[in-house]
């Protein structure tokens, strides 16, 4: 399944706006965007791209793989991996982290653990996760389907939905909306500068925050 990329202008901007902003944004439009729980590994690592979705089941007698789908992951993509927030098996390691970097690949998002995080670190390879752990997802979880519609961290993600993720942690934001969201994101950046350069010329905050409108910046209109 071919799934919809959008213009690289696009994910680069999204990539100057920090999760939070985004996240105001689509408050704006009454849109459910940020993955409760998943945090980044790597420090300072950004990342932004449309999703590759993948959903892990546990094994039965049939015992799939879990990672052979990289080969079909294009350079600027994000791997968004459903483990139904499992904590207790990995389905992101060493090999992974490597196959990602050098494909350039913009980074991962897992509703489960990674492991190997030394090498991850090493590589400022941009992982987002629950957590880490070092029992492996082999012969425990496998892949049960690509490209379809996952949850992560009790949000929707489907194909080609675009996932920014910073230091605060990862939002979504639908594909078919990514550019009156972005419009709406630089709107508000603008305003908070504005307020921050109108407190540094002797403003208070609260005059600051009544000229440029803060308290409706992202209510839903």
């Amino acid at each position: 399944m071919e799934i919809p990329r959008p213009d690289k202008k696009i994910i680069d901007q999204f990539m100057s706006l920090s999760t939070a902003t985004i996240s105001d944004a689509l408050d704006r439009f009454g849109i459910r965007g940020g993955c409760e729980g998943i945090l980044p590994v790597v420090p300072g690592a950004k990342m932004a791209g449309p999703a590759v979705t993948l959903r892990y089941v546990p094994v039965g007698q049939l015992k799939g793989t879990v990672g052979d789908y990289i080969d079909d992951v294009l350079a600027g993509d994000v791997i968004v991996l459903d483990n139904n927030g499992r904590t207790d098996c990995t389905v992101w390691g060493d090999i992974l982290t490597m196959v990602a970097k050098r494909k350039g690949v913009s980074g991962t998002v897992i509703d489960g653990v990674c492991r190997d995080v030394p090498y991850i670190l090493k590589e400022q390879y941009p992982i987002f996760t629950r957590s880490r752990f070092m029992m492996t997802g082999k012969d425990r979880v496998m892949v049960d389907a690509m490209n379809v519609t996952v949850s992560i961290g009790k949000t929707q993600v489907r194909p080609g939905d675009i996932m920014i993720g910073d230091d605060t942690g990862v939002v979504v934001v639908p594909g078919e909306r990514a550019a009156e969201v972005l419009v709406v994101a630089l709107e508000i950046e603008r305003a908070e500068n504005e307020i921050e350069e109108a407190v540094r010329s002797g403003l208070s905050l609260r005059e600051a925050r009544v000229k440029f409108s803060y308290h409706s910046l992202q209510t839903k209109k």
